[in-house]
């Protein structure tokens, strides 16, 4: 079993910044991708970014050139840098850890922009 611990979330203004971390312990595999999805109310849980241990990245085109998606191996844990945020970020984040078809989530964590 993976267990995933996040933190960083909270409420911000529109154009500020948050930085989020995600710790992963118990048995951990050296081939993985650790991510990010949303979900925002009455929206379905979308992919935000993504990187593999062999350092491969993905986006959601919605938050190229603002969020920076970077994972410390030797820590096990991913982090989501978000700059520029805008209202429409607004929404829980998960941490996601995948091994071959196998999927891990976190508790989430609630990220509010807001004037």
């Amino acid at each position: 079993q993976v267990q995933l611990v996040e933190s960083g979330g909270g409420l911000v203004q529109p154009g500020g910044s948050l930085r989020l971390s995600c710790a992963a312990s118990g048995i951990i595999f050296s081939i993985n991708t650790m991510g990010w999805y949303r979900q925002a109310p009455g929206k379905q849980r979308e992919l935000v970014a993504s990187i593999s241990s062999g350092g491969t990245i993905s986006y959601a085109d919605s938050v190229k050139d603002r969020f920076t998606i970077s994972r410390d191996n030797a820590k096990n844990t991913v982090y989501l840098q978000m700059n520029s945020l805008k209202p429409e970020d607004t929404a829980v984040y998960y941490c996601n850890y995948k091994v071959s078809m196998t999927n891990y989530w976190g508790q989430g964590t609630q990220v509010t922009v807001s004037s």
